[in-house]
């Protein structure tokens, strides 16, 4: 028999009903307010902050930069990259300057220059108001002590390409801007482990530039060769000097060759002079006492940095807004990106971050990204048939789909290259890819759908990320052009050897550009007899397809041509573009965080920041909405 529940089982569970209820409710309300909460920020989402640090500006003109670790010299002759050459450009003025905008020469020392009508002799002309920071004068006979102590150091000198074009220099094998073991370049290629080059600068490391880094990235490398050790001083060179103080406020330089673009190339920071009393510097010294005839001027040098203030004897002080500079040294990307969202930086460059770091950096306005003035490239073996044949090279080359090499296999860090420069400039010519156009020119040359093509032999050195490129470009000649690729993988030494004797196809190369002159350049491209220039030229500007084998091949490229009737002009980018000598693929990025309110510090590929035209707005606030 079912019994009747107790005044109070009946209380009890009328308690345990409406603890369950109020919890029920409470739930329900919980729930309404996410609903709500939810709904609200759907339709105010909240505007996210437009830079990454937007702390006050300081009070004062003192721009505060992390550039990477601590220059080992200040040495104008021994600056081959950043941290070294931002120092040396902004405390040692050369001839001329870099205009960091338009990459143009402006007016240094040098108020005005004037060049022969073959463009081989240049005259520069000093201003009287240059001074040395003790208040002497800077007169020619500092350039021309400056440049005979580059001629000494022969081969062991920083980019020694700059210098090969000026008669009495001493001829190099290799053409590249090999830098030190302290400085070595860091572009940002992408990487094979967790880390990614952040910047088209350079970082510190004592092996020599080719080769994969300890992390796994790797440089858009030149060539080996270069100065690795510290540089044993060679006898002067036999040839008479081609630059000479013709007084002392007029500097004249010979060349080898015509250059139109030659003020650029006297823009470098290793033709700067140094005071003769400071000559007996060494390198290894970092002395805030030498004497500098720049804009600013060194104050004090420590482990944490090296600060420089503006120069009273400089002749230009008065456009100088900027009262001072601290170039300050972090240990760590983690630890400079903290000192920047603190406010105690004002730039950073020359720094890595990690993969992850870059992709939450990039939608804020105070992180920017540069093409750096650097080229991977394809050089291909003209001397071997069927390279040989321009239009074969042409079709490997419009075979290649670049945009799909910078999206996948160089995480999108990198740019396409439709051409050997990465400055843009005057060049009409600009490289096509085109797969139908690609088959077109093997049919022509006699290969219908890769029939009877031998297998292309390509050779690259032990990189995780150039094996991947390679691996898709493989690809892309099978898809495109139905031809098969064999990867040869050597380490470096190898792959020279292999360049030197000829016994490849095509290898992969690097070459970096410290100046923006055309001529100097595409000497670090076509540096070999393989890569030289044809002659006759095609007069007609719509070149028939004519085969490299009917090309007359001169000993060594050259940036001047001299055709059949003895008449000679300057080649262009055109020019080199036609004959594709070598197959661009790609151009490095580097990346940088610039505070909003810091006015004139203009990035470009060259790395050339004029200080002098920097300036900090005290009064900057960001705009609220």
């Amino acid at each position: 028999m079912e019994t009747m529940p107790t005044r109070d089982q009946i209380h009890h569970h009328r308690r345990l009903a409406g603890r369950s209820m109020v919890r029920l409710a409470g739930v329900l309300v919980l729930a309404s307010a996410v609903i709500l909460g939810f709904g609200c920020s759907k339709l105010r989402e909240p505007v996210p902050e437009p830079f990454f640090s937007s702390t006050v500006p300081p009070r004062i003109q003192e721009f505060r930069w992390s550039n990477g670790k601590l220059p080992v010299s200040l040495d104008p002759a021994r600056a081959a990259a950043p941290p070294e050459t931002d120092i040396v450009r902004a405390v040692f003025e050369g001839l001329t300057e870099t205009d960091p905008r338009t990459l143009d020469a402006l007016p240094g020392v040098a108020e005005t220059w004037t060049a022969s009508e073959d463009l081989r002799v240049w005259t520069f002309k000093l201003r009287k108001d240059a001074r040395w920071s003790d208040g002497s004068r800077v007169t020619a006979h500092d350039f021309e002590r400056a440049w005979k102590r580059l001629a000494v150091l022969g081969e062991k000198a920083v980019h020694r390409n700059l210098l090969s074009n000026i008669v009495g220099m001493p001829k190099v094998g290799a053409v590249d801007a090999t830098p030190s073991p302290s400085t070595t370049q860091t572009l940002a290629l992408p990487d094979s482990g967790p880390a990614s080059r952040v910047t088209g600068r350079f970082q510190n490391r004592t092996s020599p530039v080719a080769g994969p880094l300890p992390s796994g990235q790797e440089t858009a490398e030149p060539e080996p060769g270069g100065n690795v050790g510290t540089p044993t001083p060679s006898p002067l060179p036999q040839a008479e000097p081609g630059f000479l103080a013709v007084d002392e406020m007029t500097f004249r330089v010979k060349l080898v060759s015509p250059d139109k673009d030659f003020p650029k190339v006297a823009a470098h920071p290793i033709f700067r002079p140094r005071h003769a009393a400071d000559e007996e510097v060494s390198e290894g010294q970092l002395q805030h006492s030498i004497r500098t005839n720049g804009a600013f001027r060194i104050v004090e040098v420590s482990e944490k940095g090296i600060r420089i203030e503006r120069s009273d004897t400089y002749w230009n002080r008065d456009e100088v807004r900027l009262e001072r500079v601290s170039f300050v040294v972090m240990d760590t990307a983690e630890e400079a990106l903290a000192a920047y969202r603190n406010g105690e930086l004002d730039a950073i460059t020359n720094t890595r971050f990690s993969s992850l770091t870059l992709k939450l950096l990039t939608p804020y306005d105070d992180f920017r990204t540069t093409t750096h003035s650097a080229l991977n490239f394809y050089e291909v073996n003209t001397a071997k048939a069927p390279f040989s044949d321009r239009r074969v090279r042409e079709a490997l080359s419009n075979a290649v789909e670049r945009e799909r090499l910078t999206e996948s296999d160089t995480d999108g860090i990198t740019r396409p290259a439709l051409g050997f420069l990465p400055f843009g400039g005057s060049s009409s010519a600009k490289l096509t890819q085109d797969k139908a156009k690609a088959r077109e020119l093997l049919d022509k040359a006699g290969f219908p759908d890769g029939e009877g093509f031998p297998t292309v032999r390509l050779l690259i050195n032990r990189n995780d990320t150039q094996q991947r490129v390679a691996r898709s470009v493989a690809r892309m000649w099978k898809e495109n052009l139905n031809i098969e690729t064999e990867i040869i993988v050597r380490d470096l030494p190898e792959v020279e050897k292999a360049r030197e004797t000829g016994d490849f196809d095509l290898v992969r190369r690097g070459a970096v550009f410290p100046t923006s002159a055309d001529a100097v350049n595409f000497r670090a491209i076509f540096s070999t007899g393989q890569l030289a220039l044809g002659q006759p030229r095609t007069p007609d500007p719509v070149r028939p397809d004519i085969s490299g084998e009917n090309r007359v091949q001169p000993p060594a490229a050259n940036s001047v041509e001299t055709s059949n009737t003895g008449a000679s002009r300057i080649l262009t980018e055109d020019d080199y573009i036609y004959e594709l000598r070598a197959i661009p693929l790609y151009f490095p990025t580097s990346f940088s965080l610039v505070k909003p309110y810091v006015s004139g510090f203009e990035l470009n590929s060259l790395d050339a920041i004029v200080l002098a035209n920097v300036s900090i707005d005290s009064n900057w606030a960001p705009v609220r909405n």
